[in-house]
């Protein structure tokens, strides 16, 4: 058992990462703004040093986007057959919306699992 589990009883990573809570104690907020993720815990105080989510959430944004803008971008084209102007006013819009919420959520999960695996940078055997 780890040290902080007698504190703080284990959180579910995905939905605490989707609200953008603490991956220890799952009240206090991971992020500072949009994005920027703060330095500690405002309720726990963990240190959120070790959380780096690099370029992985923007990786999964841009092939779930990708997936459904194209996707019904193409379904579209084929059975309505709409001006262009029309799927710019569409597509341009929904892709926008859709990869700023899913970063902000993905990068949440991604630091929430971060935690919770106890990954570190570098290390493929820890035995």
């Amino acid at each position: 058992m780890k040290n902080d589990e007698a504190l703080h009883p284990p959180v579910d990573p995905i939905m605490s990462g989707i609200k953008g809570h603490c991956p220890r104690c799952g009240q206090g907020r991971l992020f500072d703004g949009f994005l920027k993720v703060r330095p500690a815990c405002t309720n726990c105080e963990l240190d959120y040093r070790f959380a780096d989510a690099g370029d992985g959430p923007v990786v999964f944004v841009i092939l779930i986007v990708g997936f459904v803008v194209v996707g019904a971008a193409l379904w579209m084209e084929v059975n309505v057959n709409p001006p262009l102007w029309l799927h710019f006013l569409l597509w341009i819009p929904l892709a926008t919306v859709m990869s700023l919420a899913l970063t902000r959520m993905l990068k949440g999960v991604l630091i929430n699992l971060q935690y919770r695996n106890n990954a570190r940078s570098g290390e493929i055997d820890r035995g």
